[in-house]
Parts: structure tokens; sequence; C-alpha cells
């Protein structure tokens, strides 16, 4: 207490200073309106900033959890699209119909490795067995086609890239109907080869190539690219197409496993045959 009387008698000056300063202040702000506008203005203009500020670091922080939620949205999204529901035509149920079959159902997942500069290229991704992922299962990007399921372990799944020789998706020009295969020929990850189009087939630039859903894996429709250029090669009877791919593989981040809830018993048609 003694250390404390001495440390005011010894600055008393400056305090009253400060004091007489702090009560001519007040009575400026508060008895002349220009000074009482400009320093509401820079108090609010100082603490917007530093609610910006927060708001700005509490949602960057919160992206991963935003990025999660976002997904799993667009997941229970894409199964009310007509191509994720397995309709009975002749019964005429509108696609939207609650007593509509679900035949695909979406898993969001995170891709954790990838690469796109070798001739057979994979990707893996943070979902697996326990999620209900399995092998031969289509894997789409909000964009277009990723690739197909080959191998999982209890959290995690290997998924061969449609950026593989070994690839081959079934596809179909959305303009004109006819059906293809696409494959990749190795040489840039953002181009892609459209092959075994009839060559009678009516084909301009720009035409978009989708899934054709015949393969059991992919739902009709998803986007495979778009047509850059076309040819037939010397004694041949199909079209060759170069395609840009609607998904750049090169920034793959978030991806969808999809799920044939039919699939068994669609094979199982097969395999009786």
């Amino acid at each position: 207490m003694r250390n404390l009387l001495a440390f005011l008698l010894k600055y008393k000056f400056f305090f009253i200073f400060l004091a007489l300063e702090i009560i001519a202040f007040s009575l400026i702000i508060n008895h002349t309106y220009y000074q009482r506008h400009v320093l509401l203005n820079s108090a609010n203009r100082f603490t917007g900033t530093l609610y910006s500020w927060n708001m700005g670091m509490a949602e960057y922080f919160s992206l991963k959890r935003t990025n999660v939620i976002l997904a799993e949205e667009n997941a229970r999204l894409r199964e009310k699209l007509p191509q994720s529901l397995n309709n009975d035509t002749a019964t005429a149920i509108p696609a939207f119909d609650s007593i509509s079959m679900l035949q695909y159902s979406y898993v969001p997942a995170r891709v954790v490795s990838n690469s796109t500069h070798k001739r057979n290229n994979y990707l893996m991704i943070d979902k697996g067995r326990r999620h209900g992922i399995d092998r031969d299962m289509a894997v789409i990007a909000s964009n277009g086609v990723v690739g197909i399921v080959m191998n999982v372990s209890e959290n995690y799944a290997w998924v061969m890239s449609a950026l593989n020789s070994h690839s081959r998706i079934s596809g179909r020009l959305k303009r004109s109907g006819y059906n293809g295969s696409l494959l990749w020929e190795g040489v840039d990850y953002r181009t892609g080869t459209f092959r075994d189009v009839p060559s009678h087939a009516e084909i301009q630039a720009g035409d978009t190539v989708v899934t054709s859903g015949y393969s059991f894996i992919f739902p009709p429709d998803i986007m495979i690219g778009t047509v850059t250029d076309h040819f037939v090669a010397r004694g041949d009877h199909f079209f060759t197409l170069n395609l840009a791919f609607s998904v750049d593989f090169n920034r793959l981040a978030h991806v969808y496993v999809v799920k044939n809830l039919v699939r068994k018993e669609q094979m199982s048609i097969i395999e009786e045959l």
C-alpha cells in the first residue's frame, strides 16, 4: 500500500493531466455533433474490422467441417436425381415420387492420394468397407466421372482412375444417343479418347459425352467430357473422338462413391444365362 501511494504521489501531475484530458474529451464528444459523429464512425469501423477478422478466422478453421456438410448434402441431393431412381415406366411413377425405388446411393469421400502423370493412374479415398464401399463401385466428382473402385480395406479404397490404360467406361453422345467406350492413351490428363462410334453418326465439336448406364456401375448421364475433334482412321468404320475431360484430375479433392443398390440382382440374371 505504501508503494502504491508513493507511486501515485510521484506521478500525480501525469494522472491529473490524464483525468483532465478525459473530462475535456468527454465534454467535446457529448456537446459537439461533428466530433461525436467522427468518433462513432471510427469506432464502428474498428469494431467492424475486428468482427470481420474474427469471423473470417472462424470460417477458415471450420472449412473442413463445412466441406463435409456440403458433400453429405450433395450426396442426398444426388439421390433425388432422376438417374438415381429405378422407375417402373409401365406404372408411370413420377421420377420424384416417394414410392420410386432408389437405385443409386452416394457416399462422400476425400481423396488422400492421387496420380495423373503415369500410364496407369490410381487414387486412394478415405472411405472403405466400414462405410459400405466395395469393389466395382463407381467414383464420380461433382462435375463428372473419376474411376472405379478396385480394392478396399476397412477405412480406405483404391480406385482405378479414368486416366488408366486398363480403364474402359461405357458412354454415349448425349445429343445423338450413339454409344462408345472411353479410354485413355496416357498422353494428357486433361484429354481422353472415345471410340466405337459408328461412322455415320452426326458429330459436332462441343458435343457432350455422358455415361450410358449400361455397365451396372455408373448411373446414366454422368458427364465425361466434350468433343474437341473426331476422325475415322484408315480402314476403320468407326469414329475416334478426342474429348476434353469435364473433371480436372490434377485438382481432385472430394468425390462420391456410387452404390448401385440393385447390381447384385442385375448380375444374378446374367450369371443364370
